[in-house]
Parts: structure tokens; C-alpha cells; sequence
């Protein structure tokens, strides 16, 4: 949708599901969008690099966000939300379901 903008697809999947729940790490990322892992932490690693986004070791995992020093964020921001309010509503649900709490010990699957 907003990938001519953003010059690669992954690059617009990070930023909507960042911007969906405001953070996220590469394999849920790519999980999320049933996509390879390299060119989502390949765009994690360049976002980073160019400080949109800041990391966090949380455990063993990094863990992504926007960097509110970053002077366009808020915009950003606003155009990702754009986008997210225009896919379909299956995807935008599934963006949206932030669901990290672990399971019930013995709570069947």
C-alpha cells in the first residue's frame, strides 16, 4: 500500500506493526505477515541505524520501538495509521491482537 513510499515491503511491514503495537521483534514480525526472517531484520538493523528505531534486549530477544527522539515520528506515525485503517480487516485485526501474556500452566492448546 505504502511501499512505494517506503521503498521495500518489508520496510512497510515493520512500520504497521510497530506503529499497531507499538513494539515488536523480527520474528514476530515476520510471523505475523508469513514472510522470511532476513529482510525484516534486515530492515530492523537499517531503522536502527538510522535511529527511526531504538532496541531493547528483553531476555534474549530485541525488541523494537519507535525512537521518540526521532523528529518525524509524529507524522510517521500518522501515515502508518492511515494505512492500517485502510487494509483489510482480517489483517488489521490480526495487527491489532496483542496478545503476550503466557498461557495457564495444564490449559490445553
Amino acid at each position: 500500500m505504502i511501499e512505494a513510499i517506503l521503498g521495500s515491503l518489508s520496510a512497510e511491514r515493520v512500520l504497521l506493526f510497530i506503529t499497531a503495537r507499538e513494539s515488536g521483534y523480527a520474528a514476530e514480525i515476520a510471523k505475523t505477515f508469513s514472510t522470511d526472517l532476513s529482510p525484516i531484520q534486515k530492515q530492523l538493523d537499517r531503522m536502527e541505524r538510522d535511529s527511526l528505531l531504538i532496541s531493547q534486549k528483553v531476555g534474549r530477544t530485541r525488541v523494537y520501538s519507535y525512537n521518540p527522539r526521532y523528529p518525524f515520528v509524529p507524522e510517521l506515525k500518522l501515515l502508518i495509521e492511515k494505512a492500517l485503517s485502510m487494509l483489510p480487516d482480517e489483517l488489521r485485526e490480526q495487527l491489532e491482537l496483542d496478545r503476550r501474556r503466557p498461557r495457564k500452566k495444564g490449559k490445553p492448546l
